[in-house]
């Protein structure tokens, strides 16, 4: 029998990871909830998925829209055996006892605060620690781009320090309500940025500090990392590293890939709204000078983070040990198979 995942939120991230669940053989996708009537919502009901109203004062909404809804959030979480919430930031923190008086399981992202979940997770890192938990926190794109790539190193090679310069996009494509149009913004000025103490919360042990910048862009975060490593590796070594795992995909200038755009462009011709699981790792950029690593990576910030919540979710339902739930879910989602 299949679980029963109820995703709270359609909109950027709960979209895909309701086609992501929906693409899994242990799991099925009972109902999608929307605060209004826009054409999410319709798009929504268009592909199959039953539509609540997540906030219940707005149901005459749907109604004057003539929008079709099964019923408040309040139905849906009590027919779930996993709610995942993909609320915008600090309104899943708000729903959270909303699940537990339903006691329910949920999942939430990477917008709340480490302290609304027992655990903060990565498939890699730390799956075994999510199992039997009751509410987990995936941690956000950027810090599911560094854990995967520092715990890979700090496995095979041991980890002294970490110094890493974020550039982000200022905002998703689809917004229109925000965002710089000519300027480059410290985010923030004062050191750390918020990334290092974040990816603390899966791999506490690495000693790490960020720092960020927002750019007029909407397409994807580029990360320049400096890696001070304990063991001696080569460049061919890191490569080898990174060719063994399926969710980083590493790419070439000499290919083409001189721009997040030009990847982009790329994914448009591989996977649905050119979605991009793995990380993106520059091989040209893999350099060792003593014991310090240099790599340049860019992360898919829409959904990079889509196959870490279908893991959590076997993780806690106990569907599943590490090793199976990865590769179930990378064959799903074709990650691995398109490797430069």
């Amino acid at each position: 029998m299949k679980v029963k995942v109820a995703i709270n939120g359609y909109g950027t991230i709960g979209k895909r990871v309701a086609d992501a669940v929906s693409k899994q053989d242990d799991m099925e996708v009972i109902g999608v909830t929307k605060t209004k009537p826009d054409f999410e919502a319709k798009m929504a009901i268009r592909k199959g998925y039953k539509l609540y109203c997540a906030i219940p004062e707005n149901l005459e909404l749907f109604e004057s829209a003539g929008i079709r809804v099964e019923g408040t959030v309040d139905d849906l979480i009590n027919k779930a055996d996993i709610v995942v919430d993909c609320s915008p930031g600090k309104v899943g923190a708000q729903n959270k006892p909303m699940y537990e008086k339903a006691g329910v399981k949920a999942i939430f992202q990477g917008g709340e605060k480490k302290d609304v979940a027992e655990l903060s997770f990565n498939a890699l890192a730390n799956y075994e620690k999510a199992v039997g938990k009751n509410y987990v926190r995936v941690v956000s794109c950027n810090t599911t781009g560094l854990v995967r790539v520092l715990y890979l190193l700090d496995t095979n090679f041991g980890i002294e320090k970490v110094r890493a310069v974020m550039i982000r996009r200022v905002v998703d494509p689809k917004e229109d309500k925000k965002g710089l149009v000519n300027g480059i913004m410290p985010d923030p000025v004062k050191l750390p940025s918020h990334h290092g103490p974040d990816v603390q919360t899966v791999l506490p042990h690495i000693d790490i500090t960020t720092v960020a910048f927002k750019v007029p862009t909407t397409l994807m975060h580029v990360h320049s990392l400096n890696v001070q490593l304990k063991e001696k590796a080569s460049e061919d070594d890191v490569i080898d590293v990174f060719e063994k795992e399926p969710r980083i995909l590493l790419v070439s200038k000499d290919d083409g890939f001189t721009s997040t755009a030009k990847i982009i462009e790329w994914a448009r011709e591989l996977r649905i709204r050119y979605d991009l699981f793995e990380n993106v790792v520059w091989r040209d950029s893999i350099a060792v000078v003593g014991n310090e690593l240099y790599l340049t990576q860019a992360i898919h910030q829409e959904a990079i983070v889509v196959p870490e919540n279908i893991d959590a979710i076997r993780a806690m339902l106990e569907m599943a040990d590490k090793e199976e739930s990865i590769r179930k879910t990378n064959e799903s989602l074709d990650i691995g198979k398109f490797q430069i």
